[in-house]
């Protein structure tokens, strides 16, 4: 098996893990925090909720319904950002952004590639996603849901293409 097919192989399989058996999939009692998101373009949505206490992300949460791209992201974005500072934690999603083929970011506390990467954990599995721009928003709708639960007023944050979801 070449090296490539033992990539995409291994992808598959953290996938299909973080799908099936998703981390922090659940609602929290007492959020501090939380966001609901939509990729329109797709049916994905995404609630992230968050209990931040002392600017650490004490705890995190998603539900909703969506791709396996989608779901298996989230999954694995609240096993990152757990334990986090929002200053860090807002690097973090502005480097996997990046990372998964969005537009260059601009932050005060960047993280280089390689120190990116061990961060992501399993995440950085979600480069691949590169290969296929249709699936960048689903990639990135948690992230962008968390990052916007901490600052709900700026809206600029948004990915073209996903929309606050009212309940």
């Amino acid at each position: 098996m070449a090296f490539e097919n033992k990539l995409n192989y291994l992808y598959q399989e953290v996938i299909f893990d973080h799908t099936k058996y998703p981390r922090h999939q659940k609602k929290l009692t007492h959020p501090s925090h939380e966001m609901q998101l939509l990729n329109p373009s797709c049916g994905d949505v995404i609630i992230v909720q968050l209990l931040i206490e002392d600017n650490i992300i004490q705890d995190i949460g998603f539900t909703g319904e969506g791709c396996s791209i989608s779901m298996a992201s989230a999954s694995m974005m609240t096993e990152v950002l757990i334990g986090e500072t929002l200053e860090k934690a807002e690097a973090i999603v502005n480097g996997f952004v990046e990372f998964v083929g969005g537009p260059e970011q601009t932050n005060s506390f960047a993280i280089p590639e390689d120190e990116l990467q061990e961060l992501l954990q399993d995440a950085a599995l979600l480069e691949g996603v590169k290969q296929f721009p249709a699936r960048y928003k689903c990639a990135t709708l948690a992230w962008k849901a968390a990052e916007l639960g901490w600052h709900p007023d700026e809206q600029e944050r948004l990915i073209d293409g996903l929309t606050i979801a009212n309940e």
